[in-house]
Parts: C-alpha cells; sequence; structure tokens
C-alpha cells in the first residue's frame, strides 16, 4: 500500500491544477510533443495539447482519474516499465518526496526522455515559511530528509536550469505552501486531508488548536500583516529542467 492509498481518497477533491503554476509548467516543457507523467496521481498539470501517459503507484489515485485524462500505468519511477528515449519529456510534479530511492528514479527518468526532465518541486534550504515555522517546525526536519537539494539534482542528472514559482494568494491548488494568505484552511480536515505531511497529525492537535486561537483573535493577521497585502509569495517552490546532452548549450 502506497502513502496515497491513504492520503488519497478524496485528493482530487483538493488537489486541483493551479492555471498559473500550469503555464509555467508548460513554458517549461516547451515544445516536446510526448510526456511521461511520473507520480502522476489523478492528473493534475498535465497538458492536454501533447501526448501523455501517466505512471502511478497508487491504485486509489487512478480511480480518481477523471474521464477522458491521459491513460495511466501503475508503477514507480525507480523501475519505469519504458523504453530508452521513449518521451520527448518527463514531467514530476511534487513527486519526488514521495520516492523511496531518488536517485535511481532520477535517473529513470533521465534515460526514458529524449529532450528533457521537468520538475516541480522544493528547495528545502528555504526555511522561513510562518507555518511550519511557528506552528509545525518538524516539517521541516522531514522535507530536509525527503527533499532533494538542487546541488543534489545536478549531480544525478547534469546541469539544471533552476526557475523560481510565485505562489499566488488565491491558488486553487491544495498543497501546503498554496494557504500562505488563508491560515483557516489549515483548520479544514479535507484540505490536511490532501497534504502528506499532515499524515499522522490528529483532528485535535494543540498546535492546530493554536493557530484557531490566532486566526480567531486576529493575532495571526496582525502578526503577518505584510501578507495581506501581497498577491504572490515565494515559499521555495521551483520548477527543476535537466536537458538531454543533446540538448545543452553549455
Amino acid at each position: 500500500m502506497t502513502t496515497y492509498d491513504v492520503l488519497g481518497r478524496a485528493y482530487s477533491a483538493r488537489r486541483r491544477s493551479d492555471p498559473r503554476i500550469a503555464a509555467a509548467i508548460r513554458g517549461a516543457l516547451g515544445s516536446t510533443a510526448s510526456v511521461l507523467n511520473v507520480g502522476a496521481g489523478p492528473g493534475s498539470y498535465e497538458p492536454t495539447d501533447r501526448a501523455v501517459i501517466a505512471l502511478e503507484p497508487s491504485r486509489v489515485m487512478i480511480a480518481q482519474r477523471p474521464p477522458g485524462a491521459a491513460p495511466a500505468v501503475c508503477g514507480v519511477a525507480e523501475h519505469l516499465p519504458f523504453r530508452d528515449a521513449q518521451f520527448d519529456a518527463v514531467l514530476g510534479i511534487l513527486t519526488l518526496h514521495h520516492w523511496t530511492d531518488q536517485r535511481r528514479g532520477l535517473r529513470e527518468c533521465r534515460r526514458v526522455a529524449r529532450d528533457r526532465v521537468v520538475l516541480l518541486t522544493w528547495d528545502p534550504t528555504c526555511n522561513d515559511y510562518w507555518f511550519i515555522r511557528e506552528y509545525f517546525p518538524e516539517f521541516q526536519d522531514l522535507d530536509l530528509s525527503r527533499f532533494a537539494t538542487f546541488v543534489e539534482l545536478s549531480a544525478i542528472m547534469g546541469p539544471i536550469e533552476v526557475h523560481d514559482v510565485l505562489i499566488p494568494a488565491d491558488c486553487t491548488d491544495g498543497f501546503l505552501g498554496a494557504y500562505w494568505r488563508r491560515p483557516e484552511a489549515y483548520l479544514d480536515a479535507v484540505v490536511r486531508s490532501g497534504i502528506s505531511s499532515f499524515h499522522g497529525v490528529r483532528d485535535d492537535d494543540p498546535r492546530l488548536a493554536r493557530l484557531r486561537r490566532d486566526v480567531e483573535s486576529g493575532a495571526w493577521a496582525e502578526r503577518h500583516a505584510d501578507l495581506l497585502a501581497r498577491t504572490t509569495f515565494d515559499i521555495g517552490y521551483r520548477i527543476v529542467v535537466a536537458l538531454a546532452p543533446t540538448k545543452r548549450t553549455d
């Protein structure tokens, strides 16, 4: 049973493509015509203007893929059941931290990609998100152990391009940092059910109770008045592009 066989039962209700992030991902994919989406889940951010195959280890997640979605194969990144250079691009959306062997999975992605590997990931050196700092600091330690640094990614895949992803205040996706200006969302059990960091956090956790008090009393808004004036925020989400050797200009 994969993590998302448990966490993914209502995943598609909260994890929907944000159009601004989707546009950045399309730009990173360039003119590639065929895409393998690794760790695809229910299909968020899959481009609709090119041939896509999805790969996902959780049958619970595959079952939530909508009618008309790209065909899905049940499998893992570490053992891609595809031939060398079968796809123009390999895409991975916030999936690296769920792989059991990132080095092997990334090498597999490079093996089956003719042109490029595109990853939406998080920079583990970014450590100042208010929610983590003030309420769940152990999330930082967890993510430091799960997210590869850019030095590590480059060591495995060769030279990479790294692009900042600013998160809009009204982000329609439901990943951890999407609610940076909407703290009350973290009090919703359905929201938390779509965020893997909350796996094992009980609804009656005292830190959630403290957040509720801070939101209801206005203490959070007073402490973070600067955020309320912002429309986008850099929390450390990044798009990483690794071009095939024949595509590099260096």
